[in-house]
């Protein structure tokens, strides 16, 4: 019994050195061949997408503050478009998030998980950013 800890304390400790030195080494995500790789780039994608949405999200909140201010005389009561928009876009993340971890739960505890999930959050953030970027029609 005490050489069965010793061998699987010994592949525990191989498999996180083997993960520190790929994390520490630039991944090649167009040929990514592990899952530890894929999980990664995965990460990297969503990362990339959460910015341009973020940056998106800067131009059609401003759009849409500079329509409130234009249409203040004719709907003075009324919540802004801002306000709503807002109130949507944190609609839509907790949306997201929820549907992400719903669709990863399936594999908790297996090695693709963070892919399963972090595709998901890519894809329907990639989706959220080109419906904003279609809200504002050049006037």
């Amino acid at each position: 019994m005490n050489n069965t800890i010793i061998v699987t304390a010994a592949l525990s400790f191989a498999t996180l050195c083997t993960m520190a030195q790929a994390s520490d080494q630039e991944v090649d995500c167009d040929n990514a061949e592990t899952q530890f790789e894929m999980n990664h780039c995965s990460g990297l994608e969503f990362d990339a997408a959460d910015k341009a949405l973020n940056k998106t999200w800067s131009k059609i909140r401003a759009a849409v503050k500079t329509i409130d201010e234009n249409n203040k005389e004719y709907a003075p009561y009324e919540p802004s478009a801002a306000d709503n928009l807002l109130k949507a876009q944190r609609a839509w993340i907790d949306y997201r998030d929820g549907q992400c971890a719903a669709e990863a739960a399936q594999y908790a505890g297996g090695t693709i998980q963070p892919l399963i999930r972090s595709t998901c959050l890519t894809d329907m953030t990639k989706k959220r950013t080109k419906e904003l970027q279609e809200m504002i029609v050049d006037r």
